[in-house]
């Protein structure tokens, strides 16, 4: 599968050995949660007996060593260092924490694009609302995508407290060009919040190449951990110059005397000290596993399972392909004549598909300039089969004449 891309083919069929749910359905809602495997499955369960038989702060103890795992996993994966990642309970959680360790005054300028992630969207607006800010949208292209120069150009008049990206939208395949803006960042000196809820577990990712201050992610998704985990990359630039979430606690700062405390060095900061172990250890063995199979094999696989979905949907009369941009992911989003957001899904469950819809309230802006009120969102990962996307598509093409409004 991967031979055109120069690397080695995946054991497909190991890969799905590994995948309980594979004997299942036909899954193809990765952009919402991967289906873990085996091995994440197992680090958990086998931390919540130990948790019964010992305790849990004791068991915390006795996994201390796979517990420092997370950090070194994480950290390889994105080429950062272990005391630059925070584990997080999700990725909007971790955004969460980033923003609020920026002191916004009214006035300042938070500059984003217009295919920002919806909980991201709003968080700006409820910054505007509370401080002042002014939330500016940098323009696309023609095809889709960013406008980078015209982005840059924003930068230089506006002097943005933030610079805010979305490399892939949840709504989309759009792949934003998140290193061309981090270079523009860079020359600027300005922070550069990127978020990778969509990216991580797809994509290569690399900080360091990005450009990144913030980047915040999940586990759930591409990468196939559990629910309720995420992470945070702090760079050093950022913890040098003293950022802290609003709200730290004693994981994050030491109490020094009665009216004083010292932050500690390390992303460790932005974390708060009560952690869900169990679902921890499952995102760590989840990145290693991730790490074992190879991002880079894993991109090629998912560019041409996409590639392929997107071909056969095309093919289909009352189908109509949304995703747009020069560079896409394995997210296709599709409208279909005829039919209501939640029929279509049913019809789709019933014939044991595993997919998302998509709303206009998830995207107002790139919907209003697609003109669609929702769409359905397939996302295929490494592990599916290309009969699955056939299957999948056959699918679509036999539901399409039907029509339903009901």
């Amino acid at each position: 599968m991967n031979s055109s891309s120069g690397l080695p083919p995946l054991d497909v069929a190991a890969l799905r050995a590994d995948t309980p749910g594979c004997e299942q359905v036909i899954h193809f809602n990765n952009a919402g949660a991967g289906l873990m495997t085996a091995s994440v499955l197992a680090a958990m369960t086998g931390h919540l007996t130990l948790e019964a038989q010992t305790g849990g702060y004791e068991a915390a103890a006795a996994r201390a060593g796979r517990i420092r795992g997370f950090y070194t996993e994480a950290a390889g994966l994105l080429g950062a260092r272990p005391e630059e990642i925070a584990f997080a309970n999700s990725s909007t959680h971790a955004y969460a924490t980033a923003l609020s360790a920026i002191d916004f005054r009214s006035g300042d300028v938070i500059l984003t694009t217009r295919d920002d992630f919806v909980s991201n969207q709003i968080a700006f607006l409820s910054l505007r609302r509370r401080f002042g800010v002014r939330v500016v949208r940098a323009p696309n292209l023609p095809e889709g995508g960013v406008d980078v120069d015209a982005m840059a150009t924003l930068m230089r008049t506006l002097r943005p407290r933030l610079v805010a990206v979305t490399h892939v939208p949840t709504n989309s395949g759009l792949v934003q060009p998140v290193a061309a803006i981090g270079r523009h960042c860079r020359d600027q000196d300005l922070l550069y919040l990127v978020d990778a809820c969509q990216s991580i577990g797809q994509l290569p990712l690399d900080v360091t190449a990005i450009g990144a201050d913030l980047l915040a992610a999940t586990c759930r998704k591409w990468l196939r951990g559990p629910r309720g985990t995420g992470l945070l990359y702090v760079s050093q630039r950022v913890l040098d110059a003293g950022y802290e979430p609003l709200f730290v606690d004693t994981n994050g700062a030491d109490w020094v005397t009665e009216d004083r405390y010292e932050q500690v060095a390390t992303a460790a900061r932005f974390e708060y000290w009560e952690f869900p172990y169990a679902t921890l250890l499952g995102c760590a063995e989840a990145i290693r596993y991730a790490r074992t199979v190879g991002i880079e094999a894993v991109a090629a696989r998912t560019a041409a399972l996409g590639a392929r979905l997107r071909d056969r949907l095309a093919a289909i009369g009352g189908v109509r392909l949304l995703d747009r941009g020069a560079d896409l992911a394995a997210l296709v989003t599709f409208a279909v004549d005829g039919w209501d957001a939640e029929p279509f899904k049913a019809a789709m469950d019933r014939q044991g598909i595993n997919s998302a819809l998509s709303l206009r309230e998830f995207a107002i802006l790139d919907f209003g300039d697609k003109g669609v009120d929702w769409c359905l969102r397939l996302s295929p990962h490494y592990y599916n089969t290309e009969d699955e996307v056939d299957r999948v598509a056959d699918a679509v093409a036999a539901l399409v004449p039907l029509g339903s409004c009901s």
